[in-house]
This record gives C-alpha cells, structure tokens and sequence, in this order.
C-alpha cells in the first residue's frame, strides 16, 4: 500500500512540475494581459469609490422585487455574500484544477486572460451606467440618515487611491446599476458551461446565479433592474467577445506546439529525427515498417538482398 501511494505521489509530483513549467511559459508570452486586467479590477473600485462620493441618501425607490421578496434584514445580508464567497472560491479553485488533475481542456493562464477580457468590458459598461444616473441606494448602510450613505469630502488624493479596502468596498453606495457580484457570477458560470466537464455543475452553476440574484434584491444591496440589466449586458458581452477572441487550443492535439521550442529542445529533436533515420524508422509515427540497411541502403522489408549475393551477381 505505502509503494502504491508513494507511486501515485511521485506521478502527482511530475504532473504538477510539468504543468507549472508550461504555465510559467505561458504567462511569460501572456503577462501583459494579465495585468491590464488586474489593472482595471483597480480602476473598476476606484470608480465605485469616487460614486460613493456623488451619492445623495433619498426615499427607496418603488421595486418590484421589495415587493415580491421579503426583506432578509441587515442581520442576514451575510447570505448573498457568502454564497457568492462561494461561487468565487471555487472557480478559482477549479481553473487550477489541471496542476492536479488530468485535463485536456483549459490551460490555466489562457483561460484567465479571457475570464479578465469579459470582466472587464462588463465593468466598462457599469462604470459609465451608474456614473450616468445615480440612484438612491437601497442597502441599510445607503439609507438617509446612515453615517455611510454620504462620504466626506476627501483631504488628499491618495485617500480616494487607497479606496478604504476592504471597508469602502463592503460599504459602497452609488454604483447601483448594474450588480457587480452578478457580473462576477455569470462569467464564472458562462465560462465554466463551456469549458467545464460535468453537466450536473453546470447545471448548479446555474441555479447558484439564480439563487445569487433573489438573494441579492431580499438583501435589498441592488434594485432589481441591476440583476435584470446584468443578466442580459453579461450574456451579449460574454457572446460577442468570446466569438472575437482565439478559441483556446485543446491540449490533446496542441500540448506538443502550443509553445515555441528553445534551441536546446530543437537540436535535441532534430537529433532524434536524425537517429531514427539511421535506424531505418521513418520520423513519420504513422510509418511504422521495419526496414533493413544493406550496402548503405535502406530496404524495404521482403525486398532485402544479401550483400554476398548482391555481389555476385546472383
């Protein structure tokens, strides 16, 4: 039993080696958009940040979701957040999955850039909405008469940089439409649905994102026209960019030329393809006929002829 599981252990090792390197070679070629997406996560809370001090307290405005869901109570807005810690977390967890597991469909690097590509056209089209219009928030924290609901005018530039995380992030007011957590959501699931292995999480998936939205309009954190828009915006922008950037190779056909060789490993199959010549076998895998050398030459098998004979004319 110990042989088996140091066996296994020593494969898990060699897997998690070679998928490191191979993704280090890809974040070296990918890095920049890895950090312009990073970046743009910033500008995305630093524009909340700068709302929350536009943001004017009022009566809450008529919704038919208030009306249709029952009001959780500020002691229990922990749920929404929770879940979405949830959703979130095991994303994350599951785009790593290949450094473990065998899989011939996501290469970890790869698919974040696309997963910060769809963020971030989301985002840009929430910034502009709700700096567009501001709403009077309906959160606990957001209503008149909340030492939160107005932010007092800042003494220095860098404390609007700073944004207060994680404080100013949990307690924002203003950046109403539309839901940020949905954004989030529905590209973890959208992303999953297609890339993703099992039906039954997909399946989840979705019920989780529809969970997310009722818990968020009961939490009163969003209006229910932030949900709405954010289901449909999410969805056209998911579409639309996913059909405008490269589809990710598959791993069973591309592992061997998705990177560029180095020298070392150039000559070294070079060298190969050279000894396998030699030897009579084609650098052709599908060419697999033994062959036989005489004189310098390389037969066919059943057409080799005796050197002696050869000679003698026989």
């Amino acid at each position: 039993m110990s042989f088996y599981i140091g066996r296994q252990a020593s494969k898990l090792w060699k897997r998690i080696c070679a998928e490191t390197t191979t993704e280090i070679n890809l974040l070296a070629e990918n890095w920049k958009y890895l950090l312009a997406g990073l970046v743009c996560q910033y500008i995305h809370g630093l524009a909340a940040r700068g709302v929350h001090y536009l943001h004017r307290p009022g009566p809450t405005l008529q919704d038919v979701g208030f009306f249709l869901l029952p009001e959780l109570g500020q002691d229990k807005g922990y749920m929404s957040e929770t879940l979405f810690a949830t959703i979130f977390i095991s994303f994350v967890l599951w785009s790593f999955h290949p450094f473990i597991l065998k899989s011939r469909k996501i290469y970890t690097v790869l698919l974040w850039c696309r997963v910060l590509a769809f963020l971030v056209a989301s985002q840009i089209l929430r910034i502009i909405t709700f700096y567009s219009t501001q709403l009077p928030g309906p959160n606990y924290h957001c209503r008149e008469g909340s030492k939160l609901a107005t932010l007092p005018r800042p003494d220095s530039v860098l404390e609007v940089l700073l944004i207060n995380f994680p404080h100013g992030v949990v307690y924002g007011c203003g950046d109403l439409i539309f839901s940020s957590h949905m954004i989030f959501t529905l590209v973890f699931v959208l992303t999953y649905q297609k890339y993703g292995t099992r039906r039954s999480i997909k399946q989840l998936g979705w019920l989780l994102a529809v969970i997310q939205s009722l818990l968020i309009v009961a939490s009163r954190k969003h209006y229910t026209v932030d949900v709405v828009v954010a289901w449909y915006t999410v969805n056209l922008v998911v579409f639309f960019i996913d059909n405008k950037l490269p589809e990710l190779p598959d791993r069973s056909i591309a592992a061997a030329t998705l990177l560029p060789l180095s020298t070392k490993d150039k000559d070294g199959r070079t060298k190969e393809e050279n000894h396998k010549l030699l030897n009579g076998n084609s650098g052709d895998p599908a060419d697999r006929r033994q062959r036989t050398q005489v004189n310098g030459k390389i037969m066919e098998d059943g057409n080799a002829l005796h050197a002696d004979s050869a000679m003698n004319g026989a």
